[in-house]
């Protein structure tokens, strides 16, 4: 790896560089185009801010010239540290680790090169930071004003809601209030890491950060815009290894989850085969096996999968009836999924059944860490629940003078 001088007294071109109060971290691969405009819009937004710019470059063009042209002229620090081919560890993630360590300030801000981030939301997310409350500050593209038309096609922005979604259901605690925990726009307070703990992969730091550390979290909005020049890094590839770090960072409660449900559908099974082995209609029996299982699922997965979960959600009794309303939904819709995909599409049963099961798996797990176990959204003090109002509301159009 690439090695630079003290970030904390001078820059690669011997320029001094005292008293940095933010670093912008900008991994790159292959941004040479992008550079100088991303480097002006960034001076301008800072304006008077003590800030640096850091590149952490994996590129096989001439990016890492560029940087170094536009250095010169620069009217703020610009340093570059250059992985070379083989020591890429982590792909972008590992480039943004790699930047964290050799940044000059605590105050960091991580954002890509090819002008998708808004340069000009950085001072933004700097002094929402210096308000004190927050160790990172994620720029979202889905809270109110926020955008994400930048990401192109209908089809990026559903894979991109769907991959939200789903890390959201499978770390409902850690990322409760984080609306865009795949954002690539954020900032964070190194001082409040341990780099050493950190295991980067692939493009999605942020989850990293958010989901092994204690960090405390806000946001701010996010106009996700185009690339500017390029092409996207995006990839099959790539998907396929967010989905493997995914697994690796909250692999055993979604596992515990599917061993329920691969044991419950054993037990529904068997209540059919006993139901009807004693005379009652196969009808009847796979009813009663339902709803058997779906009880006894919930209660094992109230015990064994969300247990650290419990104490923030809503009461026992709302979660079950929750759980079990949904459950029985479900039901109801895949078995029609299910025969309309054998009758219509002449798919076999064997094969339809697997893929109705494996969604409505995916559904479930999403529905029970999102909703049922949701945490409680504390009341002020004074403020009325849903019923208090409508029954107030009742009595006192009722004791309103004239005739009812």
């Amino acid at each position: 790896m690439t090695r630079l001088s003290d970030p904390a007294h001078r820059g690669p071109f011997g320029r001094e560089r005292a008293g940095v109060d933010v670093t912008v971290i900008v991994p790159t691969r292959n941004e040479q185009a992008n550079v100088a405009e991303l480097v002006r819009q960034l001076a301008a937004a800072l304006g008077r801010r003590r800030a640096e710019i850091l590149f952490v470059d994996d590129s096989e063009d001439d990016t890492v010239a560029e940087i170094e042209r536009v250095a010169q002229d620069a009217p703020l620090p610009v340093r570059v540290l250059h992985r070379p081919a083989g020591e890429r560890t982590g792909g972008l993630s590992g480039a943004v680790v790699a930047g964290l360590a050799a940044a000059a300030a605590d105050v960091c801000v991580v954002m890509d090169g090819d002008l998708q981030h808004p340069p000009a939301l950085v001072p933004a997310l700097v002094d929402r930071h210096a308000r004190g409350d927050a160790d990172v500050v994620v720029a979202s593209r889905y809270i109110g004003g926020g955008d994400s038309t930048g990401l192109g096609t209908t089809l990026r922005f559903g894979v991109s809601r769907a991959a939200t979604i789903l890390t959201k259901s499978m770390f409902p605690l850690r990322l409760h209030g984080t609306s865009d925990p795949m954002t690539g726009f954020f900032l964070v307070d190194r001082s409040r890491l341990d780099l050493s703990t950190l295991r980067p992969s692939g493009f999605k730091i942020l989850l990293e950060l958010l989901v092994r550390t204690d960090l405390r979290a806000a946001e701010v909005p996010m106009r996700f815009h185009e690339r500017a020049e390029g092409e996207s890094k995006a990839s099959l590839r790539q998907g396929v290894t967010f989905l493997v770090h995914l697994a690796r960072l909250r692999f055993g409660k979604m596992s515990l989850f599917a061993g329920i449900g691969a044991l419950g559908a054993v037990a529904n099974i068997a209540i059919v085969w006993l139901l009807t082995s004693l005379g009652l209609g196969y009808i009847w029996a796979a009813i009663v096996a339902a709803e058997v299982t779906i009880v006894a699922n919930f209660l094992l997965a109230e015990r064994f999968v969300f247990a650290d979960m419990r104490g923030r959600a809503s009461g026992f009794r709302r979660r079950f009836l929750t759980s079990f309303a949904f459950n029985n939904a479900e039901a109801a819709i895949r078995i029609p999924v299910l025969a309309f995909l054998v009758e219509t599409w002449h798919i076999s049963s064997v094969l339809a059944t697997a893929i109705t099961l494996a969604v409505a798996f995916v559904a479930r797990f999403v529905f029970h860490s999102l909703v049922v176990y949701a945490p409680r959204r504390p009341r002020e003090p004074g403020t009325e629940t849903a019923g208090q109002k409508i029954i107030r509301m009742i009595d006192e159009e009722a004791m309103r003078p004239g005739e009812l």
